[in-house]
């Protein structure tokens, strides 16, 4: 660590104070002179084949500029180099309702709407299939037109172990099945594009994506346009969660109407829009078996699951492997294996969210350990224990584990909620529950191939006595930008507020691969120790040769130079900069990193899921439930995280909180769905319908924070944007169990489906199938 006396102390975000006065300029609020608006004509089928398409009734109407289709724009792209299966507009036929077919540039938003109004499409409406089982099976429609086998989308199964043998064996096996219903990311701001060419023929992009550099990639290849001369920019963002990325339409589309035009051409989606471009979070039908000894150690697991993919490939191709692979920790799996089928279907593409493809799985492993420890009479927290992995290791799936708080973070989760001595006395309605899991700090690998480094930081010094540090990572509203400010200040001496970040510019920064995957505090991070570090050491080194002493006794804090040995003597920074380029000329240094390459197995598949350090988490969650209603609030959640070292623990218990929120959301209340009988449309398409929660519905939130520093991070820091999101929705179905004795299984909870489970009880009980739940029968409580 250095100097400083940053790391880990409280710290306001670099950007707060702009967005609080509201003078933060997002992707909407820029304009250029002469800038037209764009709009895109979209399907209203779910399925069918484009005809023809007429534009000149839109083209004759003042104020209209020019109008493209998909034959303007034919090359297919997708964020994983593999699956490249849609286009910027439908060329030959549109996949769900939604689907952009033609879009236009008007000199106001009025004109452009007129203008998608008028041009003219002729359907051929195909059958659509929503269900992802019908449409494996279904050998006379081919959903995605370049769909290499049916509707398949992609397919894993890998084994590890003989798992039938250990369930064969297994004195207790859980077997269930399990439905976790699809969610999108309700971000806040809305997608949003401007692009313009300037007099040398530079496109410049200004994005709200959260994966410029890929952005980038896909631009130079689908406009054919050189990528040297392509410029992306990410203003401030309102909220991604994953929903940003990935190139989106309007992004291709702003691009292609600026060269056409001249002009400066913003595209803005509609909440509505929103919607329809999706990219949640997967649909997935799971069976689970579970196999356990009498002492409550797992002895294998068996998971088989179909994905509801939409209409496109998105990151599914990694969803599918996710769905299985970020499983094996943080518990011990003798035997593990996993099937895995991912399918088009005529909906909006799914993709990543938050927790990307491991949310889903995780409800149903962690629901399977609550069962198995209600049957064998454990408490839910010694099952866990049991079964805990271990730190500097390997799962079942040969992933290397490096630190691992995980026993803590049960520790303090039991602790703080008073698990022991209020689980056994709580009354019927009310009730603890608790879950754990792991997660990635960053994938092991770029999702294309290629030797060059996952992240890079220039940190330049100024005279004045200031840094500014430059990076191509994208601050989505996680505090990236923060994090790098709190690392150069904390080895070069300064305080944050002589940081200048400069982030997300491809023509000033140099090439990150995005925000994703939770791999911006330990790749970002550990790119712009290297580059603080090597400053420091050009300071260091002139200063000691200055006052004839050793480099190691001069130390970099509160903007001085001071001498260890001798604290009287020391200098400004600004002076012991000046020292410095006089000798070294311009203080610049650049720093990179890439991952270590022993982090996986040689199996094919091994290398995804695989990552240089994961975090670990355990959530008690207490629900109350009203018999009567069907009804299940959240009263409290405690959450315990091991993000290896907080670096800015206000933003880390901000990102804890944030997790569980959004989790609690896709436990109780939200729903991405489509209604199949009226034609595909998305069943809530605005944020009226789509059923999120107040903060009249949120708990009280406990984030606690462990730290088992890493040796592959930054001072020791892992991951806390994602991770602390998976315990939380099978802690709210356990807890609804220990509450009033019924299991679901299938997400949301909401009144309907906890009904219906409270009825089916009650009849159990009336017959004498089952006693009463902590000795009140559902016929006196209701």
């Amino acid at each position: 660590m250095g100097d400083g006396g940053v790391i880990g102390r409280a710290h306001r975000k670099v950007d707060a104070v702009d967005r609080m006065r509201g003078v933060a300029r997002y992707a909407d609020d820029l304009k250029l002179p002469g800038m037209l608006h764009g709009r895109i004509k979209r399907s209203p089928h779910a399925h069918a084949r484009i005809v023809s398409i007429d534009a000149a009734p839109a083209l004759a109407l003042p104020g209209v500029h020019a109008v493209i289709t998909g034959a303007d724009l034919p090359t297919p792209y997708g964020v994983i180099p593999w699956t490249p299966d849609e286009n910027a507009l439908a060329v030959t036929k549109v996949c769900h309702v939604g689907d952009g077919v033609a879009a236009v540039a008007a000199i106001d938003e009025d004109a452009a709407i007129a203008a998608c109004d008028a041009i003219r499409v002729d359907y051929e409406v195909l059958r659509a299939i929503y269900d992802p089982v019908e449409a494996l099976a279904a050998t006379d429609v081919t959903i995605n037109p370049y769909a290499r086998a049916g509707n398949l989308s992609k397919h894993v199964d890998l084994a590890f172990g003989d798992v039938d043998a250990a369930l064969a064996a297994s004195p207790l096996v859980v077997a269930e099945e399990y439905f976790f219903e699809g969610s999108t990311h309700a971000a806040i701001e809305p997608h949003c594009a401007l692009a313009t060419v300037d007099g040398g023929g530079v496109l410049t992009v200004w994005s709200s994506t959260q994966v410029s550099h890929y952005l980038h990639r896909e631009l130079a290849k689908v406009l054919g346009w050189p990528a040297h001369r392509i410029r992306v920019i990410q203003p401030p963002l309102g909220g991604a969660f994953g929903g940003k990325s990935e190139p989106f339409d309007l992004e291709f589309c702003a691009a292609l109407l600026a060269i056409r035009t001249g002009r400066p051409v913003k595209f803005l989606y509609t909440r509505e829009e929103v919607f329809l471009a999706h990219r949640g979070r997967h649909p997935m039908a799971m069976r689970y078996a579970t196999g356990f000894d009498r002492d409550g150690h797992i002895t294998a697991v068996d998971a088989r699951t179909i994905i509801d993919g939409g209409a496109y490939s998105s990151f599914g191709l990694v969803t599918t492997y996710y769905s299985g692979q970020l499983l094996g920790a943080p518990y011990r799996l003798p035997a593990f294996r996993f099937d895995s089928t991912r399918a088009y279907t005529n909906k909006p593409a799914c993709g990543p969210k938050r927790g990307h493809g491991s949310v889903q799985p995780r409800f149903a492993l962690e629901s399977q350990l609550d069962q198995a420890a209600v049957e064998l009479g454990l408490d839910p927290i010694e099952l866990r224990r049991r079964n805990f992995l271990g730190a500097d290791t390997r799962t079942v799936n040969e992933f290397a584990i490096g630190s691992c708080g995980f026993l803590e973070c049960l520790d303090r989760v039991e602790a703080a909620s008073g698990w022991k001595a209020r689980r056994p006395a709580l009354p019927h309605g009310r009730g603890l529950g608790v879950a754990g899991s792991t997660y990635i700090s960053g994938t092991n690998y770029c999702i294309y191939p290629t030797e060059l480094p996952q992240a890079a930081v220039q940190i330049t010094l100024d005279r004045s006595g200031r840094a500014r540090v430059f990076t191509g990572a994208n601050d989505i509203g996680q505090g990236s930008s923060t994090m790098v400010a709190v690392i150069a200040a904390e080895e070069l001496g300064l305080d944050l507020a002589d940081i200048r970040v400069i982030a997300a510019d491809s023509d000033l920064c140099p090439v990150d691969l995005g925000a994703y995957s939770s791999r911006v505090t330990l790749m970002v991070g550990n790119a712009c120790l290297a580059a603080a570090r090597a400053l420091r050491a050009k300071v260091v080194e002139v200063v000691a040769a200055r006052w004839g002493i050793a480099p190691g006794q001069v130390s970099l804090v509160e903007r001085q130079a001071i001498d260890q040995t001798d604290p009287a003597r020391r200098v400004p920074l600004t002076e012991a900069f000046h020292w410095a380029e006089a000798k070294h000329g311009l203080l610049t240094a650049a720093g990179s990193y890439d991952t270590p390459r022993d982090r996986h197995g040689a199996y094919r598949g091994g290398t995804i899921g695989a990552s240089p350090a994961y975090s670990f988490t355990a959530h008690v969650a207490e629900v109350e439930v009203d018999v009567a209603t069907g009804e299940a609030q959240v009263i409290a959640v405690w959450a315990a995280h091991d993000c290896g070292k907080a670096l800015s623990p206000r933003i880390v218990e901000g990102q804890i909180e944030g997790s569980v929120y959004m989790g609690l959301a896709e436990a109780l209340m939200e729903a991405h769905t489509v209604d199949g009988a009226h034609g595909g449309v998305v069943a809530a398409p605005s944020l009226l319908d789509y059923r999120l929660p107040t903060a009249l519905d949120t708990p009280a939130i406990h984030a606690l924070i462990v730290e088992h520093p890493d040796a592959q991070g930054p001072y020791g820091a892992k991951e806390a944007g994602e991770g602390p999101l998976h315990p939380i929705i099978p802690a709210i179905a356990a807890a609804i169990y220990d509450a009033v004795g019924v299991r679901l299984r299938r997400t949301p909870f909401g009144p309907p489906q906890l009904l219906a489970a409270l009825q089916a009880r009650a009849a159990r009980e009336a017959a004498g199938a089952l006693a009463p739940h902590k000795g009140r029968a559902l016929a006196e409580v209701r």
